[in-house]
């Protein structure tokens, strides 16, 4: 009994050890996710210990080089190492050596460690930050009339639901800076359905927006056509008229009679010859008194031409 005893007790022992060793472990290294929405503040704790000789933050980014932030009791000195104004010690390192990141942006995301070297020991506390970016919801009708929901740019994609239940499956669409679109159709069972409500689920919180969608009006597609049609007929007819009469005018030139020599009478001849007739007696008449007065002006004096 005794000896089983030493043995209970002996396995007491090395449980309390192990079981020490473990708690030792855990409170040396921790690993610990976080999230924060892009544009909101964040702040990582770290171990804060009596007598702190030391206390470092490194910060290896997702996308980007790596930076430091450290501090030294002995010097009373911080100094900081490729890392941008948006991050900072939040009090003293001295009394609180937590790390604060003013208007988180996508770039932050990625894995941060601190390290506090102290009289009691070396503390390691490690995070990793991920980035939530709310998407923005829009719903619209499509040509269908059939309600469509969309997250856009959110991170990580967003969930679609509807209200009342439908067979549409989500479409998603990636992005270069990691930022997912989601889009959903809503296809009814019922085409009685009018306010449709989309639900989107997000780790940056819910957002739902309701729309009322019709099936497209036949008339308003039967107008335009009708419109096309009217013009049409109206260039139809015109170009026939324009047809018919350019066929039209060729057949009248080609039925004209032949035009036919005037005739020459006799009669034409003598109308014609008459004036030169006459015009010819004058001259005669005209000639014939003018050599009569030289005639008579050539006479001696004294004598006048017989009456």
């Amino acid at each position: 009994m005794k000896a089983g005893a030493d043995m209970k007790i002996a396995g007491k022992t090395v449980c309390v050890f192990v079981l020490l060793t473990i708690t030792k472990v855990m409170r040396t290294v921790g690993n610990n996710s976080m999230s924060a929405t892009v544009g909101n503040s964040c702040v990582l704790t770290c171990p804060s210990k009596p007598n702190i000789t030391m206390v470092t933050w490194k910060i290896s980014p997702k996308v980007g080089g790596s930076c430091t932030l450290g501090y030294r009791a002995d010097q009373n000195k911080t100094d900081r190492t490729n890392c941008s104004d948006s991050m900072n010690w939040k009090f003293r390192p001295d009394r609180d050596p937590a790390l604060e990141i003013w208007q988180v942006g996508i770039d932050h995301e990625g894995n941060y460690t601190c390290e506090v070297v102290a009289t009691e020991g070396n503390f390691h506390t490690t995070y990793y930050l991920t980035v939530l970016v709310p998407p923005r919801l829009t719903m619209y009708c499509d040509d269908h009339g059939n309600p469509v929901c969309k997250a856009m740019v959110g991170k990580p994609a967003a969930q679609i639901l509807w209200v009342l239940e439908s067979n549409s499956t989500p479409k998603e669409e990636g992005h270069d800076n990691g930022t997912v679109t989601v889009l959903s159709t809503f296809t009814a069972y019922s085409t009685n359905v009018t306010n449709t409500t989309c639900i989107v689920s997000h780790p940056a919180g819910n957002q739902s927006m309701t729309i009322a969608c019709h099936p497209p009006d036949n008339n308003g597609f039967i107008l335009p056509v009708s419109i096309t049609l009217c013009f049409l007929s109206i260039i139809i007819f015109m170009a026939a008229i324009y047809y018919f009469k350019l066929h039209s005018d060729g057949l009248c030139l080609k039925t004209k009679p032949p035009e036919t020599a005037p005739t020459h009478s006799p009669q034409d001849d003598t109308m014609e010859v008459e004036p030169y007739t006459t015009y010819v007696q004058k001259e005669n008449v005209i000639y014939n008194s003018v050599s009569d007065l030289t005639a008579e002006q050539n006479l001696p004096q004294g004598l006048s031409p017989a009456t």
